[in-house]
């Protein structure tokens, strides 16, 4: 376990820090200095490896493919019969996938073949059958062709040893398929990743039942869940804990003796009964931010012991907001992959979006293209932090800098699209 203090003493040795106005882009190397590769590894079946983590490189036992094949349906010959075409082969056999000829082809002679066929001794030439007249017995070829044509060679595709799939790599249905074809049955992976979550506050209630006077429905949590699902993390689900700071420090410190990361929402303010940043300092230890953006201008981060914190708003989207600008990618760092910056590019905005200097703001925007397939980009319409259906109209943020005032319709703007997966 790291000693009290560290994580500060860290934190006020490196330049530009100001726990009170943190830029967006400092926050997330601020985060980034703090956060390591697994240094386990498991082995798994291949079955139960989606979503997973490679832990080593994976180099091919093999070439792929692993001798030289038809690309098509035709006819396999020598190239040196076809050269000077036009000319007639005598047609001695045929070759499937699976099946391949057993002979050797001579000179004015070929082989029937399918495309996945094994390529005959002695041919180095397939012509697609669309390009043959055939009588049965023999075929004629009407033009001359290249010498490898429709063929796919050894190795073309991988070649043995090399390094198929690098340490780091998630593993989708592709890779799954990949790695079946190659023969692997097992692969090293790192551990899940094991996220405690809660929600904080007296407000709260569970949906399913009725709706009390001065409360609402817990709606952070269930968006949590499905973003960490996404994710393929181990979930520890808390649940809500109360304004009370007895129960709330038992439940940060049961989660911090079973988890790799712990993110709770709420809590991270300033009001009398947020008691997240108070505990931190007790049982831990928080960076507390407030970060010059909107939404989500409250965001801690911090470690208890050697399980790290993430304290997000209690506002719905501003949760949204800084779970997919800091956390995913963080949390995709601990489970030892190598998350690229998120695309970005210019639209052109069809809204008239209303901004005040001095933060940077991230609105839900809808991209498309219009007439002349130009993209373009329009709000969800209002943008407070607790319209949680501005966040399921949109297919993207609309990413305006600290500096950026008013935008007129017709403006060219910075968009994000959402990528969960």
């Amino acid at each position: 376990m790291e000693s009290k203090g560290s994580l500060q003493a860290a934190l006020s040795a490196l330049s530009e820090y100001d726990p009170n106005s943190m830029p967006v882009d400092q926050a997330r190397l601020f985060i980034r200095k703090f956060l390591a590769t697994p240094g386990e590894q498991e082995s798994i079946a291949l079955n139960e490896a989606l979503r997973r983590t490679l832990a080593e490189d994976i180099l091919s036992p093999m070439n792929v493919p692993p001798h030289d094949y038809s690309a098509m349906d035709g006819y396999a010959v020598r190239h040196a019969d076809v050269a000077s075409a036009p000319c007639r082969l005598k047609l001695i056999g045929s070759a499937f996938a699976g099946r391949p000829f057993a002979g050797q082809i001579a000179a004015g002679e070929c082989v029937r073949i399918m495309t996945g066929a094994l390529i005959p001794v002695g041919c180095d030439c397939v012509i697609m059958q669309e390009d043959v007249k055939a009588d049965g017995a023999t075929v004629e070829i009407t033009k001359a062709h290249r010498p490898g044509e429709n063929i796919r060679l050894t190795g073309e595709d991988i070649a043995k040893d090399s390094v198929v799939l690098a340490r780091g790599q998630v593993i989708r249905p592709a890779e799954m398929g990949l790695l079946a074809s190659l023969g692997f049955s097992r692969i090293p992976v790192y551990p899940k990743l094991k996220v405690a979550l809660l929600s904080t506050g007296d407000e709260l209630q569970q949906p399913g039942s009725a709706l009390e006077p001065g409360r609402i429905y817990d709606s952070n949590r269930f968006t949590l869940m499905g973003l960490l699902e996404e994710l393929g993390v181990e979930l520890i689900d808390l649940g809500t804990i109360r304004d009370d700071r007895a129960n709330l420090r038992a439940a940060l410190l049961d989660a911090a003796g079973r988890a790799d990361a712990i993110i709770s929402s709420g809590g991270v303010s300033v009001g009398e009964a947020d008691f997240v940043k108070q505990l931190l300092d007790e049982i831990g230890e928080v960076v507390f931010w407030k970060i010059a953006m909107k939404p989500g201008k409250p965001l801690a981060y911090g470690k208890i012991g050697n399980s790290h914190f993430f304290g997000l708003p209690g506002n719905p989207v501003a949760v949204m907001v800084t779970f997919l600008q800091f956390v995913r990618d963080a949390l995709r760092v601990l489970m030892g992959q190598q998350p690229q910056p998120p695309m970005e590019f210019q639209a052109v905005s069809t809204s008239r979006i209303r901004k005040a200097p001095g933060r940077m703001e991230f609105q839900r925007g809808i991209l498309g293209r219009n007439e002349n397939n130009e993209l373009v980009v329009r709000t969800t319409g209002e943008q407070g932090s607790g319209i949680l259906s501005s966040m399921s109209k949109a297919n993207c943020f609309i990413i305006l800098p600290a500096t950026q005032g008013n935008v007129e319709a017709g403006s060219v703007v910075q968009v994000q699209p959402f990528n969960h997966a």
